[in-house]
């Protein structure tokens, strides 16, 4: 079966799907060969039902905690099957997390003054601190707004239809609702992330500003590059697809492609490995070009290959494929077992080893065909199983999906 005849079964399932009660039904891999399974995007979007926004970005929980994580996800299988039930499910947490942004929030939970002197328009993780900071995490919760945007606004035969319900007034219709998603995380990113948060004086490459109560001055870490970077590109494709502003694409696409450069061109230390192919280091920010732990390293590797996929900054397979030897011939360590950093050394916290493969690195699986069955049963995914990782599950599948479609794009 291939994708395109994928995409019109999930666009058949999605009646008697959305009439379907919440369960905590297990999400299914039939095989890791082959194409995309309906049984196994059915799990998913079955299993997505029982999935509960969280009440505020409070460790931050809308970035690398389990909302953000979760929404990451049904955007992955949404691309690869769209469905109503999914697209739904989407557009609640987008809901929920809109409505808890500081500045629309009521006090006392929102309406808070922070580090700027302002009410901003950000979701703080740490609200209790004074004063109250920001940094890389605010580029997921516009990314996801964008990402909801991009959803909807690529999915032309739901534009007119209402959205079941609209607690929060963001629009009766699903193209009122990408709308105001649009709208309202290019409101954060000019009244907070460019205005105040990040300056872009050295050729748009990201440092935080000189005042910033976090990281003043310096070179933004990777990691948070790529939140951000999750943003703008979410925007610029959503715009795109909107035909609205074509000067702001231009923008968030300059700077995500300067920031590439920059990562490509000075972040990364570049050696052979022990088994003969090319592999990479870095550092968590600049200037160090080594040393990255085993955690964020998968952060940046997520962020890089949605760069890739998106074909819009000339990133090229065969610069992703060192990534993928990195993690086969250096952080694997054996079975399930994983250097907690990069360059195959191992420390505490984000630089302890792991006993699986941490999601973000599956991607590479697409430019390293033979480390794909090992990557994914030391993720947990196996032929005939039940997953229970959301983030790993949905990356096997746009990997699975990719594969069965002609494996990664040679861009």
């Amino acid at each position: 079966m291939k994708q395109k005849n994928l995409l019109n079964l999930a666009l058949t399932i999605s009646l008697p799907l959305a009439c379907a009660t919440a369960q905590a039904a297990a999400m299914t891999v039939d095989s890791l060969d082959g194409p995309v399974t309906r049984n196994e995007i059915q799990s998913f979007v079955n299993y997505a039902q029982g999935l509960q926004p969280g009440a505020s970005n409070v460790d931050n929980e809308w970035a690398q905690g389990r909302s953000g994580e979760n929404l990451k996800a049904m955007a992955l299988v949404y691309d690869i099957a769209p469905s109503q039930p999914l697209l739904d499910k989407m557009v609640s947490f987008c809901d929920a997390l809109l409505s808890e942004r500081n500045d629309i929030l009521p006090a006392p939970a929102g309406q808070r003054v922070i580090w700027t002197g302002r009410i901003d328009p950000v979701w703080p993780n740490k609200p209790d601190v004074s004063p109250i900071q920001t940094g890389g995490e605010q580029g997921d919760p516009v990314g996801h707004l964008g990402n909801c945007a991009r959803q909807i606004l690529k999915t032309t035969a739901v534009y007119n239809q209402k959205v079941a319900g609209d607690p929060f007034h963001f629009g009766a219709t699903y193209l009122q609702r990408a709308k105001t998603y649009l709208s309202q995380a290019d409101k954060t990113v000019d009244q907070h992330i460019l205005k105040s948060l990040i300056k872009l004086t050295d050729g748009n490459r990201m440092y935080f500003a000189a005042n910033a109560p976090y990281k003043a001055g310096l070179p933004v870490p990777w990691n948070q590059q790529m939140m951000f970077g999750y943003g703008f590109l979410n925007l610029a494709q959503a715009h795109e697809l909107l035909k609205d502003d074509p000067a702001r694409v231009k923008r968030y696409d300059q700077i995500l492609q300067a920031n590439l450069d920059w990562f490509l061109q000075s972040g990364l230390t570049r050696y052979t490995d022990k088994a003969g192919r090319p592999a990479y280091d870095w550092g968590y920010t600049m200037p160090d070009t080594s040393g990255e732990d085993n955690n964020h390293g998968s952060l940046d590797t997520a962020g890089l290959y949605r760069l890739y996929q998106s074909g819009r900054y000339g990133l090229q397979a065969a610069q992703l494929v060192p990534i993928a030897n990195t993690v086969l011939d250096v952080m694997r360590l054996g079975d399930r077992h994983y250097a907690g950093r990069l360059n195959g050394t191992t420390g505490a916290g984000n630089s302890k080893d792991t006993n699986y493969l941490r999601s973000g690195f599956l991607f590479t699986a697409l430019f390293q065909p033979s480390a794909y069955y090992t990557m994914m049963s030391d993720a947990g995914i196996q032929d005939g199983s039940n997953a229970s990782r959301i983030d790993a599950f949905s990356r096997f599948l746009a990997v699975k999906a990719a594969r069965a479609t002609g494996g990664a794009k040679q861009k």
